[in-house]
Parts: structure tokens; sequence; C-alpha cells
């Protein structure tokens, strides 16, 4: 299929050169630093940079295309899930970025979720280390499969650009800014696609509703039909907040708190991205309203996720379609970036570094170490992607987005705020979370209960227990749990 919209298609390849500019940039910057600079930044990231990236790389195109079109189809009673997610973002920055940035660097300077944990408990045992590698490497690929179906859905809808040949193109902009300019290059990419993606929510709905007539717009705000009740089961209500759990064990967003400079920049970084996610979501949600009111119900924008895309493709003219389309581009890329990050530090430095290198790998064969597993990673990714059986970009999401909450956020909380729990809790709480959460998508799925809540009930229940069970942490191990709380910015 030929190319329909050659302004659309400049703006598009005008917006990843930017990208891959970035990349180059952090890359020529940095190329003498080692795996701290590369997979956290040097721990110097701003508050603006941090706060924008965090949101960015967890709302992926999902929150333009997937979350529009479910409430475009289903109305009302999938606004909870949106409300979990803002409430559940909201809880992370204020109870537990603060502490887990201390937390990692009480704990021997901690760069990866997994090398905290282990940390945490002054073990030497690698055990936890490499059950997260493996969870980090099978959930991620699937996330970055998502990210990529959505790059390959845009290309083929708005320029007629064939899906997988716009899935490789898409596959090989974000290996080169993540190959080449590690955590900072892909912090600085988020900062612009998260402003990028929040202009274009909040330009599609106003403009929409500007197109309205008075009796269409009386109609939104007077009807009572099914589309706008929100209250439609108790388990649209329970699932949907349960998307907010995802938030305390989600690897590639949490990082973000431990790459700020300083917990003054943190405090900054909370109100920043609280408030930019909250409007994300409002929007994200008033799109599916004024795009059922304004399109009109069609099964192929259900099926394909095209409620944004049609609606922007209509408003407005190419030069700005473009503009507001690469916001999906930007989603795509600024999630698929630093989840291919997150898992190649999580190989490189929680599993090739300590085992199968003895610690004794350089930082240059880190650094390798780690370009390759991003490099295959999204090889893998692009495959699932590119299969027809795959589903749609919001069940990918949902299905690592549970994997991730149920096996890391209970024991990652009560790391931080629970003095008795040891190494033993930690590991079962992570191995119970993600195996209920697992079992329950394969064979409870049926019941309407996202799996992510019986998954991390479990998680919390089996860390509390086997703690209980088990031998105390030693007075070491305590004194480090006090020095976390108590720590104050030299």
């Amino acid at each position: 299929m030929g190319i329909t919209n050659w302004t659309e298609a400049i703006v598009f390849i005008i917006y990843l050169l930017f990208m891959i500019g970035i990349g180059l940039f952090f890359f020529l910057r940095s190329k003498n630093g080692g795996e701290k600079e590369y997979f956290l930044g040097g721990r110097k990231m701003g508050p603006w940079v941090s706060a924008l990236s965090a949101g960015a790389s967890d709302m992926s195109a999902w929150v333009l295309m997937g979350l529009p079109t479910a409430i475009f189809a289903s109305g009302l009673g999938q606004i909870w899930t949106p409300i979990g997610l803002a409430l559940g973002y909201a809880l992370s920055w204020i109870f537990e970025a603060p502490r887990l940035r201390a937390f990692s660097i009480v704990s021997d300077d901690a760069i990866t979720i997994p090398q905290y944990l282990t940390r945490r408990f002054k073990s030497k045992s690698y055990s936890l280390q490499v059950v997260c590698a493996v969870i980090f490497l099978i959930a991620y690929t699937i996330y970055a499969a998502s990210s990529i179906k959505a790059a390959g859905t845009l290309f083929n809808k708005v320029i007629g650009l064939d899906a997988n040949v716009a899935m490789y193109i898409a596959t090989a902009i974000i290996i080169a800014y993540t190959f080449l300019g590690g955590f900072s290059a892909v912090c600085w990419t988020d900062f612009f696609q998260g402003m990028l993606m929040l202009g274009a929510l909040l330009l599609a709905p106003i403009f929409a509703l500007g197109m309205l007539d008075a009796d269409t717009i009386a109609a939104i705000t007077g009807k009572t039909a099914d589309f706008y009740n929100p209250f439609t089961s108790w388990k649209d209500i329970l699932s949907g907040m349960g998307w907010g759990l995802g938030y305390f064990g989600m690897p590639h967003i949490i990082i973000r708190f431990l790459s700020i400079r300083s917990q003054k920049a943190l405090r900054k970084s909370a109100t920043i991205g609280i408030s930019w996610t909250t409007l994300i979501l409002i929007f994200a949600t008033l799109v599916g309203i004024f795009g059922r009111e304004m399109l009109a119900y069609d099964q192929e924008i259900v099926d394909k996720e095209l409620v944004f895309i049609t609606m922007v493709r209509q408003i407005f003219p190419a030069v700005i379609s473009g503009i507001l389309l690469s916001a999906i581009l930007a989603a795509s890329m600024s999630t698929a970036d630093s989840q291919l990050l997150a898992a190649a530090s999580a190989f490189s430095s929680d599993v090739y570094k300590p085992i199968v290198r003895n610690n004794q790998a350089s930082d240059r064969e880190m650094l390798w170490t780690g370009r390759m597993v991003v490099l295959i990673i999204a090889i893998l990714a692009l495959v699932i992607a590119s299969s027809p059986d795959t589903g749609t970009i919001m069940n990918l999401v949902s299905n690592a987005w549970g994997v991730f909450g149920a096996a890391f956020g209970p024991v990652i909380l009560l790391s931080l705020y629970w003095k008795r729990l040891n190494f033993a809790g930690a590991l079962s709480g992570i191995i119970a979370g993600a195996a209920v959460d697992i079992l329950w998508l394969v064979f409870l799925s049926g019941t309407g209960v996202y799996e992510i809540i019986p998954g991390f009930i479990c998680g919390l229940i089996a860390a509390v227990v086997v703690s209980r069970m088990t031998k105390a942490p030693s007075k070491e191990v305590e004194d480090l749990f006090d020095a976390g709380v108590n720590y104050v910015e030299e």
C-alpha cells in the first residue's frame, strides 16, 4: 500500500529523526560513563525530566488508543480504570518514591530493583535477582510488543504503510536511541514525548466538543442511558481500581524514583508527575466520550482501537494531525524504550555481572552486554507484535501490568515499611504474586476480576507469612532499615 498522506509522513519522519538525535547527543556526551550512567543517568535527573519521563514511560499507546476505545465501546463503566490509575500513581509518588530512593542509596547504591531487593537484606544469594530478571525479560517482551504493535497500526492507518514494515521501522528507531544514549536519552526523549502526548490529548477533545452542536452537547450532559452509567457492575469497579496497584511494582516507572538527584527535587517531581498523569487520564476519557458522540459506534474503530486517530484526522488539517498523531508514536516509543532498558539492566547488572562474570566485568563490557540485551528483547517483541494472534494493545498491556504489580508491588512496599520482612519472605512474595497472577489469567479470567488483585493479595500474604515463619532479619539488616527511614540528604 502506498503512502496516502505525504504531509503526515514528513511530520513523522522529522519527529523520528529528532528522537535519534537525542540518543546520539547523549552517546557522544557520556560515552565514557559506566553502568550507573547508562542505566540510571548517574542519579542526576531533574524534577521535570524525571516526572514526565515516569509518566510517559507509563502511559504507552494504550492511553491514546486502548483506553479511549474501551470507553467508546463500553461507556463510563470503564472509567474506574483511569480513576484507579490516577489514585495508584499519586500514592506511589507520595508513599513509595521518597523511601525507595533513600533505601536504594543506603543499600550500597543499588541501581536496579532486583539489586535493591537483594542488597536491602544483605544477602549473598543471587536467587532473588535471577527470579526478578526472568520475570522482567518475559513481561517486558510482551509489554514492548504492545508498543510496537501500536506503531504498526498507526503507520498503516495514517499513511498507508504496511503494518509489519512500520513495526520494523519503529523497532529500529527505539533500539537506536536506547542503544546509543541509555537512561539519559530515554528520559529526555520521554520528556519531549510526554509534552507531546499531553498537548494532543488536550486539543483533541476540546476541538471535538467545539464541533458538536447544542443538541448533542445537551444529550451528553443529560443522557441516562447505559453508556453514561459508571456503576455497571462491582467487577468493573474492582478491576478498574485494581489497575492502580500496578504502580507500586512497575520497574520502568519506579526506577525513575531512584534517578532523581535529590529528595527536594523528588517532591517537585511528585507534584508535576501527579498533575500530568491526572490530566492525561481525564482527557483520554473525554476522547472516548466525545468520540462516541462525534463518530457513532463503528466496529472497525473498536477492533483496531482507532478512536483517537479517527477523531484527529477528521478535525485537523494534515500538518496538525501529523503532529498530534506523532503523540501515539511518542506513547509507544517512550514506554518501549524504558522497558527495554529496565530489562537490559536487570539481566546485565543482576545476572550477567555477578553470576556469569563473577563481578569481574568491566564498565565497557557491561554497557555492551546491556545493549545486546536491548537488541534481543526488541527483536523478540517485534516477533510477538507481528503475529496475527497477539490480541489487542490493551490486552497485552494489562497482562504485563498485572504480572509486575502482583510480583513486585507488595514486596517493595513491605521492604520500605515493615522491618520484619526478610529475604525469604521477599523471594516468596515475588514468586507467589507472579504465579497467582498468571494462573488466574489462564484459568479464571472468565470471572471478570482483573488478575492483579488476587495476585497482589497472595504476594502480600506469602511475604508476610514466610517472613514470620523464618528467621528474623539480622541486626545489620535492621540497621539498614533504620538508615533508610531516617535518611537525610548530604
